[in-house]
């Protein structure tokens, strides 16, 4: 079997993680929750114990974060209703993708930690990444390049239009 390295991404997660390290400044994703919904915060999804976000260095298109909204690192460290509505909110995303982009597949998971590979390692967060076969190409491991065809712009509204209540069961596609 063939291997290509993305060694684009250990530079992106060293880089973060040692921004995180060095600053002063608060969370990234505790900054953007005290804006609220709106397309320029990326927020799709906000209650009182979770959050939905347009990754801002999306995979492809759709790429949704689901976190928490108390800043937590740890999964375990998580209360029950937040755990419920953590996962609450990711069928909910996952029902949305499904809807927004018709997908073949849908990636959902967490780097749990900075030796998983999280970029943010201190706020909790999920991924949704829509994916479709043979959605990958050369341009990112070549070039350090993503191709995506529509903008983050353009992804909010996609996804706001589609996104329903992360209470209620998402409609098969």
């Amino acid at each position: 079997m063939d291997r290509i390295h993305a060694s684009w991404r250990a530079a992106y997660v060293s880089d973060a993680t040692e921004q995180s390290r060095n600053s002063d400044s608060s969370c990234v994703f505790c900054d953007l929750i005290e804006r609220g919904v709106s397309k320029e915060s990326g927020i799709v999804f906000l209650d009182e114990l979770v959050c939905c976000i347009l990754n801002a260095y999306p995979y492809g298109s759709g790429h949704l974060l689901i976190l928490p909204r108390r800043h937590e690192a740890a999964l375990m460290a998580l209360s029950e209703d937040e755990s419920d509505a953590l996962w609450r909110t990711a069928r909910a995303a996952v029902g949305t993708l499904e809807r927004a982009y018709d997908p073949d597949g849908v990636n959902l998971g967490a780097n749990l930690g900075e030796a998983a590979g999280a970029g943010i390692p201190a706020h909790l967060h999920l991924h949704a990444l829509p994916r479709w076969s043979g959605d990958t190409n050369f341009m990112t491991s070549i070039s350090e390049t993503r191709v995506l065809p529509e903008s983050l712009a353009e992804t909010w509204d996609k996804v706001t239009g589609a996104w329903e209540n992360p209470g209620d069961t998402p409609s098969s596609p």
